[in-house]
């Protein structure tokens, strides 16, 4: 039992003991707030992770070969245009891949989590920029460092976020649009992949019709859908041979097309060629690179899947599987393409350039491939959801992790179903990768963009680089990804708006949710008593109290049995529960015994059982408990004999606190007596569980602000009543439920 083994015998006032079990439980509290959640890896676990990624991380971009040349050109290209998007393709795949991201972008973790919202929440702990929740121990402690260890540049950057509302407010903005867009990336990625090899299929078979076409990827895609809850662990596994046996395939083809047609194609690798290709084609050029920017699609799930793997299992599996392999096939299509006499290879640049021989299994697993890319997405769609709800920006939905070794490894259901939704509702309507390569190209360079500037924010801050470093990244990489950003917005029109309206909708939800959540914070720590606030006096003789003035002045009367009051705190403040508060100025009556019970989870698989309970006693209250249980997400605690176990464990607190130590257990003191015969009568009376029932109301304001204020929250309660509570997988027999309903007013 965390926090109660050990103490001191030289203790010998009742009072100081309590007071010493009360700052244990809160050192404990404090700890569990500031765990680490970052796994290192290395040897045989390095490599398994490694090989896992690549069966999950890679499917995306590694598809990227069936369909960029088609998504640039719309006619046979010259030698030197075909050279020319070659040589963008090798660069981008090098400067913004691999460089970028590959090895500086995925340093800039959030304690192991990736994503532009962990970049935010990076920021937030470095900086005082965000209002955390008083009563719930969701995110981490602040890590601010000292003003004098900064240099100029980054003392004034941090100084002016801090001071700012509006550049607050557009970090936020920034980190949820980034969310939003892999969320909308998530829907379009397996629209996109699994119609890129379907459509091949019509090479062999050119009668096939765009509604068997259809039919044939949305059966897919709900199969991919219904297979998820097996776990990102399992599905990488399995999913990884056909992720490197496709890999591998395209180098093979890439060096066969390369040695067999025009190895002058080469040259792509001087950067010379990209800068004369955009220069000679003017606007067609620049308006090209939103069908070249469709080479590097996915990369946002290397920094987006890092918590579910780590950094150095992504950049082993980058660097010695999947950028090599890339390469070559690009080369190789472009060695094929541009010796090809009928002008038609550009059009399906995958399956025109596979080796004689392997066009059906070329088809085959380029259909397995693509099923496979789907993956990225979704594994990145869940590991930004559940980083959204822990910084609440988000309601509650069920959350299964699905690994016991790998602890950011999850599943969420909801999620799931609503994703397959709308990537068959998106497949169905988009019906070609043409129309929807529109809207995927901007999707994809709008998060790298946002990335890039939450990044060069962390160097300064939090890295503390030189500010002319920082500034030479900052533009080299700025550029790039804006080159790419203003061809691909020219696609608005075509299809890209449906990327920008999702992403748009879903970010309004969180930074809805997340107002709505620092008005219920503010609403609630102002109701926050402690003992002294609540009663008056305390009868020496018995556990009678006297409420305060402020709740009429009565003599708390002695209902019989244990009293279990679910508490949203916990240990960290002397706080009693609002339900409590609310039990007792609307019966004025409290149980014989009281215990204040608080769940903590903690992002490990479990807790072993003699450091899962943190128990002290409520100094002022007769006859009560603080009980926080530690839990794992492995940990199945809300079980039906609860109220058993937590008395199980005040009996070995009491026996422990008061009696001196193990030999209590034999030999119990009078006062040790008493205190487990009232605990004892108490649960044999009955036990009851008391939760909250908070119903909150929206203060009318006046004139148009108040009126906009008014509609928000209203749409957040309306969110917040139809959400999942998280007390939903509370397994008590209803009989012993008590809900004390009361108003709040945000």
């Amino acid at each position: 039992m965390a926090g109660v083994d050990g103490l001191s015998e030289k203790v010998s006032s009742p009072d100081l003991d309590d007071l010493d079990n009360e700052e244990k439980a809160r050192k404990i509290a404090e700890e569990d707030l500031s765990q680490k959640r970052k796994q290192e890896y290395t040897g045989v676990v390095l490599l398994w992770l490694s090989f896992q990624s690549a069966g999950t991380i890679y499917g995306d971009i590694g598809t990227s070969p069936l369909y960029v040349y088609s998504s640039t050109f719309t006619a046979q290209p010259s030698w030197h245009d075909l050279v020319g998007a070659l040589s963008v393709v090798i660069w981008a795949l090098t400067l913004i891949v691999t460089i970028k991201y590959t090895f500086i972008v995925l340093r800039a973790d959030d304690d192991g989590q990736g994503g532009t919202f962990a970049l935010y929440s990076l920021l937030a702990r470095f900086t005082n920029i965000t209002k955390e929740s008083p009563l719930d121990l969701t995110t981490v402690s602040l890590d601010r460092r000292a003003t004098n260890d900064l240099g100029p540049a980054s003392r004034s950057v941090r100084a002016f976020l801090e001071r700012s509302r509006p550049a607050q407010f557009a970090l936020k903005a920034i980190g949820v649009l980034g969310v939003s867009l892999v969320l909308a990336d998530g829907v379009l990625t397996p629209a996109q992949s699994v119609l890129g090899a379907i459509q091949g299929i019509t090479v062999a078979d050119p009668t096939l019709t765009r509604s068997a076409i259809v039919g044939i990827s949305c059966a897919i895609l709900v199969a991919l859908f219904a297979i998820q809850p097996f776990g990102t662990s399992k599905l990488g596994t399995g999913f990884a041979p056909i992720v490197v046996m496709w890999l591998l395939f395209n180098l093979a083809a890439g060096i066969y097309n390369l040695v067999r047609y025009d190895h002058s194609v080469l040259k792509a690798f001087s950067p010379y060629f990209a800068g004369a290709y955009l220069v000679r084609n003017g606007y067609h050029g620049w308006k090209s690179l939103g069908g070249l920017l469709l080479a590097f699609t996915g990369v946002e799930a290397l920094f987006a899947d890092l918590g579910a793997f780590s950094r150095r299992a992504i950049q082993l599996s980058w660097l010695c599987l999947a950028y090599p392999c890339l390469l070559v096939a690009y080369i190789g299509q472009a060695a094929y393409i541009s010796m090809d006499e009928t002008g038609t290879a550009f059009t399906n640049p995958f399956f025109y350039t596979v080796p004689p021989g392997t066009f059906y299994f070329a088809m085959v697993i380029a259909v397995l491939a693509a099923i496979v890319a789907s993956q990225a997405m979704i594994t990145s769609s869940f590991q930004l959801l559940t980083q959204v709800m822990r910084m609440s920006y988000f309601p509650h939905i069920k959350t299964v992790h699905t690994s016991s070794k790998f602890h950011e490894q999850v599943y969420l259901p909801m999620a799931n179903w609503l994703l397959m939704i709308g990537t068959v509702v998106v497949t169905a309507v988009y019906n070609n990768t043409t129309s929807l390569g529109n809207a995927y190209g901007i999707c994809v360079i709008l998060v790298t963009i946002l990335t890039t500037i939450m990044v060069s924010l962390v160097a300064l801050i939090i890295w503390r680089l030189p500010v002319l470093v920082v500034s030479f990244f900052f533009l080299v990489f700025f550029a790039l990804d804006a080159a790419f950003l203003s061809a691909a917005l020219t696609k608005v029109p075509d299809g890209a708006w449906f990327t920008i309206l999702l992403a748009l909708i879903l970010s309004s939800i969180f930074i809805l949710w997340r107002f709505g959540k620092e008005q219920q914070w503010s609403a609630e720590g102002s109701g926050r008593l402690t003992p002294e606030d609540l009663f008056l006096q305390v009868a020496s003789d018995g556990p009678s109290l006297v409420l305060t003035s402020p709740f009429g002045g009565q003599t708390v009367s002695h209902a019989s049995g244990l009293g279990i009051f679910f508490d949203k705190v916990g240990g960290m403040t002397r706080h009693v529960p609002i339900v409590f508060v609310q039990f007792v100025r609307k019966f004025k009556a409290r149980p014989a015994v009281i215990v204040f019970f608080h769940m903590r989870p903690l992002s490990q698989p479990t807790v072993p059982a003699e450091e899962r309970f943190v128990v002290s006693r409520v100094s002022g209250i007769p006859s009560c408990y603080r009980v926080t249980l530690r839990h794992g997400y492995m940990d199945d605690v809300l079980t039906p004999d609860l109220g058993r176990v937590l008395v199980e464990q005040l009996v070995l607190y009491i026996t422990r606190a008061r009696g001196g130590g193990e030999a209590a257990a034999v030999e119990h003191t009078p006062e040790v007596s008493a205190e487990l015969a009232v605990l004892r009568g108490a649960e044999e009376d009955q036990t009851v569980y008391i939760i909250g029932k908070e119903v909150m109301k929206v203060k009318r304001g006046g004139k148009v602000k108040g009126f906009f204020r008014f509609l928000v929250l209203e749409m957040f309660l309306w969110i917040r009543e139809n959400s999942r509570t998280k007390l939903a997988d509370l397994d008590i027999d209803a009989d012993s439920l008590v809900e004390v309903g009361f108003v709040k007013k945000i």
